[in-house]
Order: structure tokens, then C-alpha cells, then sequence
């Protein structure tokens, strides 16, 4: 009787330390999966901030481009418009001076 006692107890360790395992293997497996999620998180947080930042660069510069050609095409038309005056008042000049 002592025997089976004896050994009833030593399964029942054994068992124990068996559930023990698998609960201690779980909880590494959980952390490693935590772990790994953070990473993942992390590197689509970067990737994100990346994108975010790429497209403020884009919008900054397309805004610097238009910027650009308004000020080309306002001197364009200020030259234009002192040209084409320069021209009126060289004409009238010149008709003046033939009467």
C-alpha cells in the first residue's frame, strides 16, 4: 500500500510539474508573440512616420514649385506690361515728332 502511495504520489508530482511546463512553455510562447507584435508594431509606426514624412517633403515641394512659377509668371506679365508701355510711349513720341 505504501508502494502505491509512494508511486500515486510521484505521479501526480510528475504531472504537476508536466501542467507546471506547459504553462511555463505558454507563457514564454505568449511573451515571444507579444514581443514579436511589439516589433511589428514598431516597424509599421516607422513605416508610417516614413510615409507621412515623404509625403509632407512632396506637398512641400510641389508647394515651393507653384510658388516658383507664380512669382515667373508675375515678372513675365511686369515685363510685359513696362515693355509694351515703353513701346506706347516711344510710338506717340514718334508720331509727335512727325506732325
Amino acid at each position: 500500500m505504501k508502494k502505491i502511495l509512494g508511486l500515486s504520489a510521484v505521479l501526480a508530482l510528475g504531472a504537476m510539474s508536466f501542467a507546471c511546463g506547459d504553462s511555463a512553455g505558454n507563457m514564454a510562447n505568449k511573451a515571444a508573440n507579444s514581443a514579436g507584435n511589439m516589433t511589428n508594431s514598431a516597424a509599421n509606426m516607422a513605416k508610417e512616420a516614413t510615409n507621412s514624412a515623404t509625403n509632407m517633403a512632396k506637398e512641400a515641394s510641389n508647394s515651393a514649385g507653384n510658388m516658383t512659377n507664380s512669382a515667373s509668371n508675375a515678372a513675365k506679365q511686369a515685363t510685359n506690361t513696362v515693355t509694351n508701355a515703353a513701346k506706347d510711349a516711344v510710338n506717340k513720341a514718334a508720331n509727335a515728332a512727325k506732325q
